[in-house]
């Protein structure tokens, strides 16, 4: 217990270690950071700093694992299997992290397909097809039907991740019959991504809709077919587009493609001619071929059986809109704007869609007021006429988009009887940016009711863990974030004002906003008013609060094309465009589905046409379409985490990846799970485990569940730590912890016990070693060792012998020289006498 998580301004959590006791009522924690710094860090009593998990649970591939759930956990977890592991999937519970490596893995073949699939989720690594692979198992044999819900900002890797899915499923499902099936549904993801993705400043190709698409199965279980519903198209950015953002990829596929000779009636020419594809002062992505996108483009169409007559349908329709944003609107005086009837782009707008040209050039500048008494026809300043066109432009590619996607629909349609289906919703997560608006309030709207679906699914989960182990489940804290979603979609509340505000000739974004002051500050607590603006408002979400603009969300509601304007498109000789605009327009994206379920809160209905009719009310009534679908299936979840913002590969920003987190509903999955019991150990694994603290008496008891009773009894005092179910032992958060410090301190000692008699024996025979040495250097040096080797008597007898030998060889020796020398000293002294005595006799 003595390494803690401090908060960081950088890092969001510093590792540090304790290094003096704490007491109660310290007000400072005395710490040393990892680079050494000695810190003395103030602490409240009542909230510590949380605890670092053992090194042993750090990299586990399911977070649940970790004995203690907090957030620094959970990014320290992540970050060490990305950053040096190079792992971008992680389990928590039963969700799939996937953090996006911005860069191309080898981890997507068929043959990693075909190993994934039959396996169990937890037998294998972390994966997209783990996931996959246990909703198409769950399928098969539970015959009931499954969802993958796909989810992240911009740029996490969602649609990727969606088509990995559906890839999945296209390979282990295939069937010789249906050869071209799987294909098929597999080619409907680069249409929509033509039509529905654009390059934003977070994303070369960022999906700016949410879609389900629902994979049809016949009995055995191969794909028979698809259906797909969108939601929330982006259409303001048809009109505008940020810096360093471009429109919908199709367009400048288009223009990428205008010298063709198939396209030259359209009258087009590079993307920066034209307004509409020119304002974010960025037409091209590096590395991306439009030209050659459009051939797959048309390619795909023709796969879906989609023909040459279809498309150019669909490309003039695409080329109007980028012509009707060139039209030129000039101002006369302050009140009054015009166009001139020998505008080009004005001219070749109406005659791609058959239109009337002069009317056309009226009506953009000019709007009907109906009274009760008369008709007035009333000029608008040009900024109005801006809009009115912009306005324009938006509707025609809304209504083209849901055409595209309800001929894909039809496409993918199938002549036999649906079984089963497995759903994978890609859908934005929760947004919040400097400024929020319309878009992001609906975005967040639906992320509350996706936590809502998906912490009942927990719950349910918990609820039938702990039913099947006979253990009382009331003992789980719930949260519900059914107020927040009250305040939004009940009766009288935000959705509901804004339409009541919409239906007014004179509303306005700040008479709604007074509104929802007046009937929700101080009154729910989940809604603020700023403190320093006064056209704003502050919504808690589950995940954060967000202050959002009102600023434009009557009009963004309203999403209005004068009827004039309308009319004039009604007329039109051009079938395509004449039936968009069609009173009795069903809706162009219809949902085949043969589920009768009745939602839990039914969705609020008005007599009134217009109210109905609202984006608010359109998105809340396919959103409760969408929830009774996904509660009527078994659901599977993917949360995409993007690790930084400068698209660098296995670069783990810490700030941006907790900050997703809490957004995601990951952390919220943790807290759910460390207030109940996170960590489950089946007896087996719990005796396994931790047999090493277990005494002989406990051991020979023959029944091991018994033996983990006595033993848990022993070592945890407080008995409302754990729990014995049926087949598991259920333990509060840190219990395992603190079973992991028991035993390794068991084992500590166990090592110091052995090291301590390895240490002494290998002492006793070094100094053994020592002493024998200091025995021989003595010998030597006292001539113990020589004498010893003599006193023995043989020795002695051949001594004595030798001494013999050598008395009588060196006596022979002697004489023999003697004898010589004898012989020697006569002869000289013979010579000599010879010598002397003839000198003698000479000299006489």
């Amino acid at each position: 217990y003595n390494r803690v998580w401090i908060p960081d301004n950088e890092e969001v959590w510093q590792s540090a270690e304790i290094t003096k006791n704490y007491k109660a009522g310290d007000r400072f924690l005395h710490v040393q950071l990892e680079d050494g710094t000695e810190l003395n860090y103030p602490v409240d009593p009542t909230a510590l700093p949380p605890l670092r998990n053992p090194d042993i649970l750090v990299g586990e591939n399911d977070l649940t694992a970790l004995s203690y759930l907090h957030e620094p956990a959970v990014l320290h977890n992540l970050k060490v299997r990305f950053v040096e592991s190079k792992l971008i999937y992680t389990y928590s519970g039963i969700i799939l992290v996937a953090i996006n490596p911005y860069k191309q893995l080898p981890i997507y073949g068929d043959a990693i397909i075909h190993a994934y699939s039959g396996q169990n989720m937890g037998d294998m690594d972390p994966h997209i097809f783990a996931v996959a692979e246990e909703a198409y198992k769950q399928m098969a044999r539970n015959n009931k039907n499954q969802s993958i819900i796909v989810s992240g900002e911009s740029g996490a890797g969602k649609t990727v991740s969606a088509r990995y899915t559906m890839r999945y499923f296209a390979t282990v499902s295939k069937s010789s019959s249906n050869a071209h099936v799987e294909d098929k549904v597999l080619a409907s993801n680069p249409i929509t991504e033509a039509v529905g993705n654009a390059k934003t400043t977070r994303n070369d190709n960022s999906s700016r809709f949410g879609k389900y698409t629902e994979i049809s199965f016949d009995q055995s279980y191969q794909i028979i077919g698809a259906n797909m519903r969108t939601y929330l198209l982006e259409k303001s950015r048809v009109v505008f587009q940020v810096e360093n953002e471009r429109n919908y990829h199709i367009f400048y596929q288009l223009c990428a493609s205008a010298m063709q000779p198939e396209f030259k009636h359209l009258k087009l020419g590079s993307a920066e001619e034209f307004t509409y594809t020119r304002m974010g002062g960025s037409t091209v992505i590096e590395g991306v071929d439009d030209r050659a996108n459009m051939v797959e483009t048309q390619k795909t169409f023709a796969l879906l059986g989609l023909k040459e007559d279809f498309q150019m349908d669909v490309f003039k329709m695409l080329a109007a809109i980028l012509h009707l944003g060139n039209v030129e609107i000039t101002a006369v005086g302050d009140e009054r704007s015009s166009i001139s009837l020998e505008d080009k782009h004005l001219n070749t707008f109406c005659e791609l869609l058959d239109l009337n040209c002069d009317k056309m050039a009226q009506w953009l500048c000019h709007r009907t007021i109906i009274t009760t008494s008369e008709t007035v026809i009333k000029p608008m300043t040009r900024a109005q006429a801006v809009n009115a066109r912009d306005a324009l432009a938006k509707k025609i590619y809304s209504h083209l988009f849901d055409f595209i996607v309800e001929r894909i629909n039809q496409a993918l349609q199938f002549s036999g009887k649906q079984h089963t289906f497995i759903g994978v919703l890609d859908i934005y997560g929760f947004e919040t940016f400097d400024v929020n608006s319309f878009e992001q309030f609906c975005i967040n709207y639906a992320n509350e009711k996706l936590q809502q679906q998906f912490n009942l699914h927990v719950f349910k989960l918990e609820q039938e863990e702990y039913m099947k182990e006979d253990i009382p489940w009331t003992l789980i804290d719930f949260y519900d974030n059914q107020p927040v979603i009250d305040l939004i979609e009940a009766k009288m509340g935000i959705l509901e004002l804004l339409d009541e505000e919409c239906l007014l000739p004179h509303g306005t974004d700040e008479n709604w906003l007074q509104k929802l002051y007046n009937n929700f500050v101080n009154k729910n607590a989940l809604f603020e008013k700023p403190r320093m603006s006064s056209t704003s408002f502050i919504i808690q979400h589950f995940a954060d609060k967000v202050e959002y603009k009102c600023e434009g969300f009557l009009e963004k509601n309203r999403d209005t094309v004068h009827e004039v304007l309308v009319e004039i498109l009604r007329e039109s000789k051009f079938h395509l465009c004449a039936n968009f605009f069609q009173d009795n327009l069903v809706s162009v994206s219809p949902f085949r589905s043969t589920l009768n379920i009745k939602p839990a809160r039914p969705v609020l209905k008005s007599p009134n046409r217009q109210l109905r009719m609202t984006v608010g009310s359109k998105f809340r009534s396919s959103l409760s379409l969408l929830m009774v679908t996904l509660n009527a299936t078994t659901p599977h979840y993917v949360r995409c985490i993007k690790p930084n913002d400068e698209k660098l590969p296995f670069e783990f920003y810490s700030k941006r990846v907790a900050q997703q987190l809490r957004a995601c509903g990951v952390l919220e999955t943790i807290r759910i799970s460390a207030q109940s019991y996170p960590s489950r150990w089946t007896y087996i694994e719990f005796f396994s485990r931790y047999s090493i603290l277990m005494t002989q008496q406990e051991l020979s008891i023959s029944d091991k569940k018994q033996i983990c009773k006595i033993v848990l009894h022993r070592l945890i005092q407080d008995h409302n730590q754990y729990q014995f179910g049926r087949t598991k032992i259920f333990f509060r958060a840190g219990q395992v912890a603190y079973l992991e410090k028991l035993r390794s301190d068991k084992l500590r000692h166990a090592c110091i016990m052995i090291q301590k008699s390895i240490r002494g024996c290998l002492q006793r025979k070094k100094f053994l070693r020592i002493k024998q040495a200091a025995i021989i250097i003595q010998q030597y040096f006292r001539g113990q060792r020589t004498v010893r080797q003599a006193i023995t008597a043989r020795t002695l007898k051949q001594t004595w012998a030798a001494i013999i030998i050598q008395k009588y060889c060196r006596g022979y020796l002697v004489r023999r020289l003697c004898q010589l020398i004898h012989v020697a000293a006569v002869t000289i002294q013979a010579y000599t006498r010879g010598f002397l005595a003839r000198k003698k006799y000479r000299k006489v």
